[in-house]
């Protein structure tokens, strides 16, 4: 019996001398297929790995991260190292740029900032950025940055069908010749689990306990309370969607007085899922094209017009299979009373002999608008009367006792604003 016993144990010591051996070759497999799938889902960011020398109880990895500036075309790299350590039944990487985080000479962390990932053989990654406080002066601008330290962290689970992140900081300032801004308890929570296509459901809120803005040229103003608040959530059958966003001021201050509360809400309901996808699959890779190198070709012109079609098919469907679109709901605190209005589009589900003599998105849309304003900031705001003075002109806005009202119906291409109609152009 005692053999059986010795036997079996050196058995477990075996199984677990050669699990780090198992666990380095699973995670460069993970490694490079996460890699992959990054590079082919986006453009702005590409992960090159230029070596990857694995051990028994650890490896050392190389390479390259492209990070491309949407706007001007341009593309930046940055050459990275890390080093694996290879568990039971995962592993931890430390991730450190070639050049240093900060470059040479500068002072920007009182502390080395950590980026790491550690991945689990289930397929669970964390992936985790923990940074000290950052001090940056950039004398020739005379702006400045101050951060105190704070974390990033997402963790993604079931073979990346879901995904949780944290983002902590606790307080950060910008200071410049013209403007300096301070925020305090910076946060974001965002909980999502992967749908179809590049669509995910679940929710997400930011929150900020204050936002502080000053200016030489102008009364310092601060924000209380800011939150923003978004979800996206698919029916039982996964076949519909409904996704919100609303943001919320507790007060506003200004002038030594406060205002609030604010708040404004968008809706997106009842989205057909399948066309929903394929309109932002369609728009993705028409972005991803007027970046590609070759842009200018004939070849790319082609496949240009080629997604182009492709968006406008998407557009179709989505309009076809019914949805709802607007601002449900606008407040806004002002010194002379609350600015409160509302928007709401919508375009029926259309049967396949509908579809079929279909000729514009816009023909089947109806809607409504409503807003709602104090008269006395026209009258007492030179600024706010400037821009409203040529909707009163038009008579979009109307007095209706102590405020000027709009109200605006849409239907059969024709907008009824205050029983003025007004026929719609065929745009799309």
């Amino acid at each position: 019996m005692k053999a059986k016993w010795i036997i079996a144990g050196a058995g477990v010591l075996v199984f677990a001398g050669a699990m780090p051996w198992a666990v380095g070759y699973v995670t460069e497999q993970q490694w490079q297929e996460v890699t992959r799938e990054l590079n082919q889902a986006q453009p702005f960011v590409q992960m090159q790995t230029d070596h990857y020398d694995r051990g028994f109880f650890g490896s050392e990895l190389g390479g390259v991260v492209t990070v491309l500036n949407p706007e001007s075309g341009e593309t930046r790299p940055i050459a990275y190292r890390a080093k694996v350590t290879h568990g039971v039944t995962g592993s931890f990487i430390d991730f450190k740029p070639v050049e240093g985080w900060a470059p040479e000479g500068a002072n920007w962390f009182q502390e080395r900032p950590r980026l790491t990932l550690e991945t689990r053989l289930w397929g669970t990654a964390v992936l985790e950025l923990e940074a000290p406080a950052i001090a940056i002066n950039n004398p020739e601008s005379g702006e400045s940055l101050r951060t105190s330290g704070g974390v990033a962290r997402i963790e993604i689970s079931d073979a990346g069908s879901q995904a949780e992140a944290l983002v902590v900081w606790p307080q950060l300032s910008f200071s410049g010749p013209d403007m300096s801004m301070r925020i305090d308890d910076f946060r974001v929570e965002h909980k999502m689990t992967h749908l179809e296509g590049d669509i995910w459901t679940g929710t997400a809120e930011a929150s900020m306990a204050s936002v502080a803005l000053k200016s030489p040229e102008a009364q310092p103003l601060t924000i209380e309370g800011l939150r923003a608040h978004s979800s996206a959530e698919a029916d039982a059958d996964g076949q519909r969607l409904n996704s919100g966003l609303s943001i919320e001021a507790g007060k506003v201050r200004y002038k030594d007085q406060a205002y609030g509360p604010h708040k404004v809400v968008f809706a997106l309901e009842n989205l057909d899922v399948a066309s929903w996808s394929a309109l932002t699959t369609s728009m993705a890779e028409l972005q991803g094209m007027a970046l590609a190198p070759d842009a200018d070709s004939q070849g790319a012109f082609e496949r240009q017009i080629a997604a182009m079609g492709a968006v406008n098919t998407a557009a179709r469907d989505l309009s076809a299979a019914g949805f709802s679109v607007g601002l449900p709901e606008l407040v806004l605190d002002t010194p002379e009373g609350k600015i409160t209005g509302n928007l709401m589009i919508t375009h029926p589900e259309l049967s396949a002999d509908q579809k079929a003599e279909m000729l514009m998105v816009m023909q089947q849309l109806t809607g409504e608008m409503n807003l709602s304003v104090p008269l006395v900031l026209a009258e007492n705001y030179p600024a706010v009367r400037m821009q409203l003075a040529p909707l009163i002109k038009q008579g979009f806005l109307v007095p209706e006792g102590d405020r000027l009202v709009l109200a605006a119906r849409l239907n059969d291409m024709v907008v009824d604003v205050n029983g003025q109609e007004i026929p719609l152009p065929p745009l799309f």
